[in-house]
């Protein structure tokens, strides 16, 4: 560092502008019953108190946007070792009642079974079918668990589902992504399940399996399926791409 740029720093005034605060919210997506669904928290203080939000937190002063959503991947949904990246900062100035609070939104996706553990831990928590209102538009939750009506939301958290959603669709087909929603090994209609849940729609199934199959993603593991009654399917699994 300079001298003159040290002497700037020792009489600069942080004051002279306002500091918005800063938290962080994580979208921890799976596929349930054949729906895409995420990790709702119900609040349990105002504001918005009983509606549901994602699990997110404030942000340390001296704490990296990383390491806060590594935090709150592990005190609020009981997981250490979830791949995170970053979705998207939602800044509207009225989006929290409180104050200024600037969100950054984290994404992930996981097998529902990672679930399992976050459930058990936490009683706030619960996971939710979401689907976004249009192909711009917020998106809405209703309860895994066969109860009637959408969940109501926190905050402008429906816009920040409904872009995870449009975001998924976006990366499916010419990225890896959707293989993090399958187990190690799994069928091919497992992985058109998958697509066709993030996707909303069928797909012509000769035509998908051919289109996986050429992209050289899929790896056959010589084994097949246990417990069908019918034909047991081949196992596949995701070949890393080097």
């Amino acid at each position: 560092m300079s001298a003159g740029e040290a002497e700037f720093l020792a009489g600069y005034d942080p004051s002279l502008y306002e500091r918005p605060a800063v938290t962080v919210d994580l979208v921890l997506m799976s596929i349930v019953d054949g729906a895409p669904a995420a990790l709702l928290m119900r609040r349990d203080e105002p504001p918005a108190l009983g509606r549901w939000a994602l699990p997110g937190g404030f942000v340390g002063i001296g704490e990296p946007l990383d390491t806060a959503a590594r935090r709150i991947l592990r005190e609020k949904a009981q997981m250490q070792d979830a791949y995170v990246e970053q979705l998207y900062t939602f800044g509207a100035v009225n989006r929290d009642p409180r104050m200024r609070v600037v969100t950054v939104a984290y994404f992930a996706l996981l097998p529902a079974e990672r679930f399992t553990a976050a459930l058990k831990a936490n009683p706030l928590l619960t996971l939710a079918r979401i689907a976004p209102e249009g192909p711009a538009e917020a998106g809405h939750a209703a309860s895994a668990s066969g109860e009637s009506g959408r969940l109501p939301l926190a905050f402008d958290h429906a816009d920040i589902l409904g872009l995870a959603i449009r975001r998924l669709r976006g990366k499916l087909d010419y990225s890896t992504i959707g293989f993090a929603l399958l187990p190690e090994r799994f069928t091919l209609r497992q992985l058109q399940d998958v697509h066709e849940a993030i996707l909303g729609l069928p797909v012509n199934k000769s035509a998908f399996r051919r289109r996986m199959l050429d992209k050289g993603w899929l790896e056959a593991t010589g084994e097949r399926e246990t417990g069908a009654s019918f034909r047991p399917a081949e196992l596949f699994r995701f070949k890393p791409q080097i």
